[in-house]
C-alpha cells in the first residue's frame, strides 16, 4: 500500500492548500464561461462525453449526490474524530451533510418548478405545434409531448456545489495525523484519494456540461446557485456559533471553540 500513501501525500500537497479553496470558485466560473463560449462560437465535434449515456454520466453524475454523501460521511467522521477526539464535535460537523442535502433538495425542486411555470408543451422538439391541456412537464411527457421551459442546469449546480464542498472538507487533512495507527492511516488515505478522484470527475463532467449542453443562461444560473450555496454555508453561516462549523484545524482549537459554544 506504499503507492497509496505516496499518492495521498502528493495530492495533499496540492488539493488541501487554502489557495486552491480560494481560487476554485473562480476556476469553476472560468470553466462554465469558457465551455459556453466554445459551445456557442466554436462547437466541438460530438465525442463520448457528449453522449448522455456515457459511463460517467449514467453511473456517477446521475447519482452525484449519493456518491458525495457516501464518501464524505465516513471521511468527516474519521478525520474529525482523529483531530478532535470528541464525538459531539463529529456529530455537529456531520450535520453539515444534512444542511447540504436540504439545499440540494430545495434547489432542485425550485428548478423543476421554474421549468414548469415558464414552459409549454409541444408536439416535438421542433416547437412547431403547441399542445393544449398540459400544465406541467410531467403531464406533457406522459402525453408524448416535448416540454420547453427555462431549464436551469441541475448538473451545473450540483457538480459545482459538490466539488467545492469536498475541497472545503479536505482542509482537515492538514491536521488528521494518524501515523501512529497504520490501519487508520490507510483508511484516511483511501477516503482522501476516493474524494480526490470524485472531485476530478465532477469538474470534468461540469466542463462537459458547459461545452455540450444547455443554453448559457441556464448554465450560468445553475452555477451561480451552486456557488451561492457554497458561499452561504462555508464562507458565512459556518463561521457563526450556531452552525455545523468548519473542519477542525487542531485538537486544542476545536475543543476550545466547541466548549465556548456550549
Amino acid at each position: 500500500m506504499e503507492h497509496v500513501d505516496r499518492s495521498a501525500r502528493f495530492l495533499r500537497a496540492w488539493l488541501v492548500r487554502s489557495s486552491v479553496r480560494r481560487t476554485m470558485p473562480w476556476g469553476i466560473l472560468g470553466l462554465m464561461l469558457g465551455g459556453s463560449l466554445v459551445k456557442e462560437w466554436a462547437p466541438l465535434p460530438q465525442t463520448y462525453l457528449s453522449d448522455k449515456r456515457n459511463v460517467l454520466n449514467v453511473y456517477f453524475v446521475k447519482f452525484a449526490w449519493g456518491w458525495t454523501l457516501c464518501l464524505l460521511l465516513p471521511f468527516i467522521s474519521v478525520t474529525n474524530y482523529c483531530v478532535t477526539k470528541n464525538v459531539l464535535v463529529v456529530l455537529r460537523r456531520l450535520s453539515s451533510l444534512l444542511v447540504a442535502t436540504a439545499i440540494w433538495y430545495v434547489c432542485t425542486g425550485i428548478f423543476l418548478h421554474i421549468e414548469d411555470i415558464t414552459g409549454s408543451c409541444y408536439k416535438s422538439s421542433s416547437l412547431d405545434i403547441l399542445l393544449q391541456g398540459h400544465s406541467s412537464k410531467l403531464q406533457c411527457q406522459q402525453g408524448g409531448g416535448f416540454w420547453h421551459g427555462f431549464d436551469i442546469s441541475g448538473h451545473a449546480f450540483l457538480l459545482s456545489y459538490c466539488a467545492l464542498m469536498i475541497l472545503e472538507e479536505m482542509a482537515v487533512m492538514h491536521n488528521a495525523n494518524a501515523s501512529r495507527n497504520p490501519r487508520l492511516h490507510k483508511v484516511i488515505d483511501g477516503l482522501f484519494l476516493a474524494l480526490s478522484f470524485l472531485t476530478v470527475i465532477w469538474l470534468l463532467m461540469f466542463l462537459s456540461t458547459a461545452i455540450y449542453f444547455h443554453d448559457f443562461s441556464q448554465k450560468f444560473f445553475g452555477t451561480l446557485v451552486g456557488l451561492l450555496a457554497w458561499y452561504g454555508t462555508y464562507r458565512f453561516w459556518y463561521l457563526t456559533p450556531l452552525s455545523p462549523g468548519l473542519p477542525p484545524q487542531s485538537t486544542n482549537l476545536s475543543s476550545q471553540k466547541f466548549n465556548r459554544r456550549l
